[in-house]
């Protein structure tokens, strides 16, 4: 329920009911993003954030997200640093790879530099606002259910394997509840 809250509290930050934007939104719609846009929404969503060049950090939940972006390549990614990838085996790497499968949605859990990330990377001129709202929000959720859901969100792509986890998960809990 906090992560729907959240979800609708950025939209709403966002988009924001100043008289006048939505008609410069509508405008703007049909623009490539930009580098510039892309720091005015960041700035918008977390009023701390830094903007320093063509890097972006920002705090979403508690969790701190870096945003890198290359306008040359059209490329823009936002990452979350989750943990060292030493140690990582190879059972929870599946897992991982099952979860870039059918339960991360746009984010991906992603290994560089020794470190396990959750990333969401996307053409940076495509990329829309709501989209990118929703790319980080993501991001944060992969994050925060790194070990228990591996999920970018509410829903689960089909054809995978991690909709019957999530099913033995919630069959287990419903066991277990039972004696209440």
């Amino acid at each position: 329920m906090r992560q729907i809250l959240m979800v609708l509290a950025l939209f709403a930050m966002a988009q924001g009911t100043f008289p006048g934007r939505a008609v410069a939104e509508a405008q703007r719609a049909d623009a490539p993003m930009t580098v510039e846009r892309l720091a005015e929404i960041v700035t918008a969503l977390d009023g701390e954030a830094r903007v320093l060049g063509n890097a972006m950090e920002m705090t979403i939940d508690d969790v701190p997200l870096l945003i890198i972006t290359d306008a040359r390549a059209d490329r823009m990614r936002a990452m979350v640093p989750i943990r060292s990838a030493d140690g990582i085996g190879p059972e929870e790497m599946m897992r991982l790879m099952q979860a870039n499968f059918d339960s991360t949605l746009d984010a991906r859990y992603a290994v560089a530099n020794g470190r396990l990330w959750g990333v969401f990377i996307h053409p940076l001129q495509a990329l829309e606002r709501e989209q990118f709202i929703s790319g980080l929000v993501q991001t944060v959720n992969v994050a925060k259910t790194y070990g228990t859901l591996y999920s970018g969100g509410a829903n689960v792509f089909g054809g995978g394997d991690s909709g019957s986890l999530y099913r033995e998960l919630f069959e287990e809990l419903l066991e277990k509840g039972e004696a209440l």
